[in-house]
């Protein structure tokens, strides 16, 4: 068949156009079948800190809507009740005593380390372990663009995000604090200072917002892990002033702690400087989300939200309180580990969806390839499992889940490891060896020990913890020989008067109209002028 000049050119103008119509149609598809992420981490977050879990202090109505238009869980758990801990088992899908991150990065520990307690505590891995590859590096490999703003806290120079697959990182370092508070200027070596008194998670949200907006036609995972709520604990004068008016409207607090075993714990939620950094971070996860909105990729993209261990009721800034939950950040207890535990995902799950399915923060990882439709690493994995059948409403096989926390902490919580099964969780103490037993569907505030009662269940719980903490080569605590039973007696009778006597007389003058923390608010004074 002969063809005409004519004909020619137009045989190939059908050609190159249907051509240029195909290659259109395939990134679209593409798009479509790998989803964004956007995985909001915030810092010391206790699960009954946000309004849609139950308080009547904090306001978070931003993030109330992205609980109510996703998947909630009601047993979402982090993996520690300290930091370093949870944020590797989110990175590397595993239980904190496989992949060795077992405390804060920095805390002391080794033979020879006297914390003044019964015990030494053991060596851990003071940085995020090379050999594992990171969701980042998975999603990467995978074509994802990959950034981090925030609190890192798993190693410093040779371990920071940009060394775990981001290939952006705003702020994230070896501090598990932000170095110059809330307010800029920062101190921070990786984030540049902003206006005087510029806020620090509004500053980080508009970091990650400028992310997606500059790579809104890729696929992109997006770490938006906030210094907040952790200490220091600093809000506005503004902020302090209204919810110095919200809790003059609650009923009259008589006594805020209460010793629990070893410290003071808070038991009100009325602390007005901690309620406006919980504004704070609402405001800054609402303008997030509305970037995702404004550029047209609500639909499009999955948002995680969760904590990293429970809110701080002892120790720190004694700033939140976790009831009904027992004790809080650094205890064994739920109120140390349970959190806020959210998956929005628009384009696959219903919103509306709650389930009761117990959720950690390693399940995380597969989680998100398996929506993202992603190739699984079980072998990385190891210990967490994809939730997607718990977000269809589907039934889950039943797993044990594991916590080793072999150390002391400035919270009061003691050398432990836990083991939950169904309703069931048990705690193994360190220091003398015994085992609590709880039945947290009946007791979610553990408050009836019921291990003398069933010692069945007790021991088999006992020895499949034990086995498994020396499966994966966990350590141990040892016992310090140099000891002072009469240090630590007085360190308690302390706790239990004058210590406990300051905390209610500080805490209750915050809610007076002359209380003042500083000259100028912390440096918020500058935004505010």
């Amino acid at each position: 068949m002969m063809f005409s000049m004519s004909n020619r050119l137009l045989f190939c103008f059908v050609v190159f156009t249907t051509t240029l119509q195909s290659a259109a149609d395939l990134p679209a598809k593409t798009q479509e079948q790998q989803p964004n992420v956007l995985f909001i981490l915030v810092d010391d977050l206790g699960k009954h800190d946000i309004s849609i879990e139950g308080s009547r202090f904090y306001q978070t109505p931003n993030i109330d809507a992205l609980a109510e238009g996703g998947v909630r869980f009601t047993n979402g758990y982090a993996n520690c009740q300290v930091c370093s801990p949870s944020r590797a088992s989110i990175q590397t899908g595993k239980f904190t005593a496989r992949h060795g991150v077992t405390d804060w990065i920095g805390a002391a520990a080794g033979h020879g380390k006297s914390l003044g307690e019964r015990l030494f505590a053991p060596q851990y891995a003071r940085a995020l372990p090379r050999e594992d590859t990171t969701i980042a590096e998975a999603m990467k490999a995978s074509g994802y663009r990959t950034f981090f703003a925030g609190k890192w806290h798993l190693g410093g120079e040779g371990s920071l995000p940009t060394d775990h697959g981001y290939e952006i990182n705003v702020g994230g370092t070896d501090r598990g604090s932000p170095p110059g508070g809330y307010f800029s200027p920062y101190h921070n070596p990786l984030l540049d200072d902003g206006p005087a008194g510029e806020s620090l998670p509004l500053r980080l949200a508009n970091e990650t917002s400028a992310f997606i907006r500059s790579h809104r036609n890729q696929p992109f995972f997006a770490m938006l892990s906030f210094y907040s709520v952790h200490g220091p604990i600093q809000s506005s004068k503004t902020l302090w002033e209204k919810y110095c008016d919200v809790a003059a409207s609650q009923p009259a607090v008589e006594s805020r702690f209460k010793v629990d075993r070893t410290m003071p714990v808070r038991q009100v939620q009325d602390h007005p400087v901690y309620a406006g950094m919980m504004e704070t971070l609402d405001t800054a996860v609402g303008n997030v989300l509305n970037t995702l909105e404004e550029c047209g990729l609500s639909r499009s993209t999955i948002v995680v939200f969760t904590g990293d261990n429970g809110g701080v009721s002892s120790g720190d800034g004694f700033s939140t309180s976790n009831l009904p939950l027992r004790g809080g950040k650094g205890r064994q207890w739920e109120g140390g580990i349970r959190e806020p535990f959210y998956i929005r995902c628009p384009e696959q799950v219903k919103a509306g969806v709650v389930s009761d399915v117990p959720a950690t923060g390693a399940d995380l990882y597969p989680t998100l390839l398996d929506l993202c439709g992603l190739e699984m690493r079980p072998e990385q994995h190891v210990d967490g499992i994809s939730l997607v059948p718990a977000m269809d409403g589907k039934p889950m096989k039943d797993r044990s889940l594991v916590w080793h926390y072999p150390h002391y902490g400035n919270q009061g919580g003691e050398p432990s490891s836990i083991i939950r099964q169904g309703q069931w969780k048990l705690i193994h103490y360190y220091e003398d060896d015994h085992d609590e037993l709880y039945n947290l569907t009946n007791d979610p505030g553990e408050t009836s020990d019921l291990a003398l009662q069933m010692p069945i269940m007790t021991n088999r719980m006992a020895s499949e913890l034990r086995a498994w903490l020396e499966n994966v080569n966990a350590g141990f605590p040892t016992h310090d020989p140099n000891f002072d039973p009469v240090a630590a007696e007085a360190r308690a009778v302390r706790y239990q008067t004058t210590f406990r006597n300051a905390l209610e007389k500080n805490h209750a003058a915050m809610l007076k109209p002359d209380w003042k923390p500083n000259a100028n608010w912390w440096g918020s004074m500058h935004a505010e002028d």
